[in-house]
């Protein structure tokens, strides 16, 4: 199956985009890759502090083994 991916609008300030684009170019990453690296950290942390649905559980380990 193809890698798809939603597009979300998304706001930032100035400079907040400017802190993350330093930390993107830093760890080799675009701005985007950035982010969906970060939302990504945050969303397997929450895991470790709740228990997810089985639903949940397998919909967020398809979009770790995307970015192994």
């Amino acid at each position: 199956m193809a890698d798809s991916k939603k597009q979300i609008p998304l706001r930032l300030s100035a400079k907040l985009y400017e802190q993350i684009a330093a930390w993107a170019e830093d760890d080799f990453r675009s701005v985007n890759g950035q982010i969906e690296y970060l939302l990504t950290e945050c969303v397997r942390q929450r895991r470790k502090h709740r228990k997810l649905t089985a639903e949940e559980d397998d919909s967020f380990s398809d979009v770790e083994q995307k970015q192994a």
